[in-house]
């Protein structure tokens, strides 16, 4: 089949039957559309259109090795450097029309089967039939251009013990019985984001585990459909408020809902289990495999284009009330600036340095961007602040689209116009600098860039353990012990 058609994603979404409470309700048919989902549904349902799009197709697909379909090259598996920057452009397209706000576009998970479809000898280690199954399901994806998300971690309870020992160990998702044929999972996961809305979910290994015996329960990797029976979403309440693109202009098409996923006896069938068992290789999934690689590879070039987008937004509002003659104003501009080009130059020096792995993908520098998600999460926290400083009581004078076209409208005109716009103009771009910075909307994007690969401090770490810095202190040992120049 190859790449779908917006309306085929609709269509097969809302045949699905899956389990979602949200407020109260039970969803269980035509999903998108329904208000929690509809309008992020049919954003995504954008991006697939936009593969048949003459001005993006290019960009966006490659020729299938198997069909000769046209399929998205997110799913292109890299042999050569030309191959990564053909993927970064792929992303980079999808990535700029949603400004970054699409965290769970569905690149992101195309990006880890892609890997994990290639690493034969890391399967090896366990059983090869592992690596087959993957390989076979990467394919399926790729060729039905599935949408998939991930779940993460164990929910929260007691966290002064590990995930897999909470509330007795019957908390977190877990193997309860090996058959023949499958597994039968009971329990709990979070953070299932955009679930509601994907065609499959994938339960891949996050948490690190022991490697106890007592940990084998908890260490597995599989794929289900969304309406797998016995499977449920919890989600949390909605941050778009049913407002118009003029009122809502970012949470109206881009707020990705968020839920825990509830497994009740839910049967796993052996073809789509990936690993089983192992928790030394669940904790090695992502560094040995190079699926973590080339996550991140979309990550950073998703981040490009948000702190791109914040440049933009603050360097209009600074324009609109002519405020961008400042030197504090410039300063911070500068700073978005900086932001924007280091993370071009670290997703570049990534290609620059990129090596084959032992299964021959070119994979990019995983030291560079190891660098780059420890620092985008706490760089990122800046932008909101940078555009309520620059809005400042703006943001609190804004009366809504209905009175843009009401008989307010001549007061608006007169009373909030600005330096370069009128007054329906600065109220519009006022309306986007609020979802932006103080809306609930902007409040879920900062916490969910702070956390995104984890524990910001945890991170900080791993990144510290595994860095080698001996050349660096034999330099200073080096200088210590010099005699004379």
């Amino acid at each position: 089949m190859g790449i779908r058609t917006g309306q085929q994603y609709l269509d097969k979404l809302n045949s699905m039957t899956p389990h979602v409470v949200i407020n109260g309700e039970v969803v269980s048919e035509k999903i998108a559309e329904h208000p929690a989902f509809r309008n992020n549904a049919r954003t995504y349902a954008k991006l697939f259109d936009m593969q048949h799009d003459p001005k993006y197709q290019e960009a966006l697909t490659y020729t299938s090795p198997t069909t000769g379909d046209l399929v998205n090259a997110s799913f292109l598996v890299p042999r050569t450097i030309e191959d990564l920057e053909k993927r970064r452009k792929a992303i980079s397209t999808w990535a700029e029309y949603s400004n970054g706000f699409l965290g769970r576009s569905g690149d992101y998970m195309n990006s880890s089967l892609t890997a994990l479809s290639t690493a034969k000898k890391f399967f090896a280690k366990a059983d090869p039939v592992f690596g087959e199954r993957i390989e076979r399901y990467y394919e399926y994806a790729r060729e039905n251009d599935l949408l998939a998300t991930h779940t993460l971690i164990p929910p929260q309870v007691n966290r002064s013990v590990s995930g897999t020992e909470q509330l007795g160990g019957q908390l977190a998702a877990r193997v309860t019985e090996e058959r023949e044929d499958g597994i039968i999972i009971n329990g709990a996961r979070m953070l299932a984001t955009i679930a509601p809305i994907a065609d499959e979910l994938l339960v891949f290994p996050s948490t690190v585990l022991r490697g106890t015996p007592e940990d084998a329960p908890y260490s597995y990797a599989f794929a289900l459909p969304n309406d797998t029976p016995g499977m449920r979403y919890l989600c949390r309440s909605s941050l778009y408020n049913n407002g118009s693109f003029h009122d809502e202009p970012l949470a109206s098409r881009f707020e990705e809902m968020d839920a825990v996923v509830i497994f009740e006896d839910v049967f796993v069938p052996n073809e789509r289990i990936f690993m089983l068992g192992r928790p030394d290789l669940c904790n090695a999934w992502y560094a040995e495999t190079g699926a973590g690689a080339l996550m991140t590879h979309q990550v950073v070039t998703r981040t490009i284009a948000k702190s791109t987008f914040y440049l933009g937004l603050a360097s209009e509002l600074a324009a609109s009330i002519g405020i961008d003659g400042f030197q504090h104003i410039q300063e911070d501009i500068a700073e978005l600036i900086v932001d924007v080009e280091i993370g071009k130059a670290l997703i570049r020096a990534s290609e620059a340095d990129a090596e084959l792995s032992e299964d021959g993908v070119m994979l990019p520098h995983w030291t560079t961007l190891n660098a780059a998600r420890n620092w985008y999460p706490k760089m990122a926290q800046r932008f909101p602040q940078i555009i309520r400083k620059f809005s400042a009581s703006g943001l609190m004078a804004l009366p809504g689209e209905a009175d843009v076209n009401s008989e307010a409208r001549e007061d608006i005109e007169k009373y909030l116009q600005g330096k370069t716009v009128t007054g329906p103009e600065r109220v519009r771009l006022f309306k986007l600098a609020l979802d932006a910075s103080i809306s609930g909307f902007s409040g879920r994007e900062s916490l969910y860039e702070y956390f995104f690969f984890g524990d910001p401090v945890r991170m900080a770490g791993a990144l510290v353990n595994s860095y080698d810095r001996e050349p660096a202190r034999a330099r200073v040992r080096e200088l210590l012990t010099r005699e004379g120049f």
